[in-house]
């Protein structure tokens, strides 16, 4: 573990993936984690380490100690998850990522690109994926599983070493530097206070019955949490949502609620009926005002919108997922149509904003117009307005 820890920081970089499992549990539980570092003693010039999770007597501190440290670049593939994983597993900070998958994306790959896809299309290598759904938790593990697992990171310092070149190539190193960045945040802790909002059809419950639910459903997070169980294995959520409706007072008026089993009710129903009362002493909590987000004439104007999105992204050698959602484009449209301050969305921010966000908010003022150029290409024109009509459009120019 030193002796890697050492050459990554001589190197100013390693790679890092982790296998887990999380399947039946209320975390992803860490089970081994995969990591490179460039070592001119080594045969291939890599050497790669795995790190049993499962073994509490492994002091993972001097690569965990790297991940935090700006000055040594982390490579992942993918890596919410992992980052997110070894946040909480090896209580540290990872900064300066650069994520293979999201690099792709800005130098003409698909911004989904598996590992194994992005290492055939970029390297030209194959490597096997046979082991990917084996158990993890389980020890020994397998020669195939440990075969897998140093596969996975074996080449991640050569992919991105070319993609880096691809994307100097293409001016688009900063770009993706950015968007690697936003990873720098994932976590997979919830806040047991806030999971009532991610109830099915919680906007529909009433004040009260709100507040009941965010009490049952911030009860349900920490029991899971306790007992490292999915949150459904505690309480499913139209029994929950039922609970908070009715705001049951005693254990035959809980039993006489659909999907209860009796189990439950011995076991936890007490539980349930504490924080069904709290719940009801609680503040009440106020419906959000409608929002008027969505309107059908909206439509045909995200299309339009999405249409010059794929056009740039198409000229800039761009995956059109990492400039926009469908939830975006709907929140811009619609804050373009009630003449609001625009959304705090990606689109229209950092580099997406400098490749298509002035452009596109010119498009749903009415100041550019799109149409088919000559070559059969999109183009944008200018559009000269005049009150209370506007003119017809003049002088195009290529949307790339």
């Amino acid at each position: 573990m030193a002796a890697a820890a050492a050459l990554a920081r001589r190197a100013g970089r390693l790679g890092i993936d982790t296998e887990f499992m999380s399947e039946g549990r209320y975390r992803a539980l860490l089970c081994l984690a995969q990591v490179a570092v460039e070592d001119p003693g080594a045969a291939t010039g890599i050497r790669t380490i795995l790190i049993d999770g499962l073994d509490a007597s492994v002091d993972v501190s001097p690569l965990a100690e790297l991940l935090a440290d700006p000055a040594i670049q982390i490579v992942v593939h993918a890596g919410r998850q992992d980052v997110a994983i070894l946040r909480r597993a090896w209580l540290t900070e990872p900064c300066n990522i650069f994520d293979t998958q999201v690099a792709a994306g800005f130098v003409g790959e698909s911004a989904q690109a598996g590992y194994g896809t992005l290492i055939a299309s970029v390297l030209g290598l194959r490597v096997g994926k046979t082991a990917s759904y084996t158990r993890w938790d389980s020890r020994p593990l397998t020669a195939e599983q440990l075969s897998y697992a140093a596969e996975d990171v074996t080449h991640l310092l050569a992919l991105a070493d070319e993609l880096g070149r691809r994307l100097a190539r293409t001016g688009r190193t900063q770009w993706a530097l950015e968007e690697c960045r936003r990873l720098e945040s994932a976590t997979d802790e919830r806040d047991p206070e806030t999971a009532w909002e991610r109830l099915p059809r919680a906007s529909q419950l009433d004040p009260r019955a709100r507040a009941v639910a965010r009490r049952l459903a911030a009860w349900r997070e920490r029991t899971a949490a306790a007992a490292d169980r999915p949150v459904g294995q505690i309480l499913q959520d139209p029994p929950l949502l039922e609970f908070a409706k009715r705001q049951p007072r005693s254990l035959d008026q809980l039993a006489a609620i659909r999907g209860v089993h009796p189990s439950f009710i011995k076991r936890r129903g007490r539980e349930v009926l504490e924080q069904v009362s709290a719940g009801t002493e609680d503040p009440p909590i106020p419906r959000e005002s409608r929002r008027s987000s969505t309107d059908a004439r909206d439509a045909p104007l995200i299309a339009l919108a999405e249409a010059l999105l794929r056009t740039r992204a198409l000229d800039a050698g761009l995956a059109y997922e990492l400039i926009a959602s469908r939830s975006e484009l709907e929140q811009i449209v619609a804050a373009a149509r009630q003449d609001a301050p625009e959304p705090a969305v990606r689109t229209l921010a950092g580099w997406r904003r400098e490749l298509v966000g002035d452009d596109l908010e010119a498009l749903l003022d009415g100041t550019v117009a799109v149409a088919v150029g000559a070559s059969r290409a999109l183009e944008l024109h200018a559009v000269e307005l005049s009150a209370p009509e506007r003119a017809p459009a003049t002088g195009g120019r290529p949307l790339g």
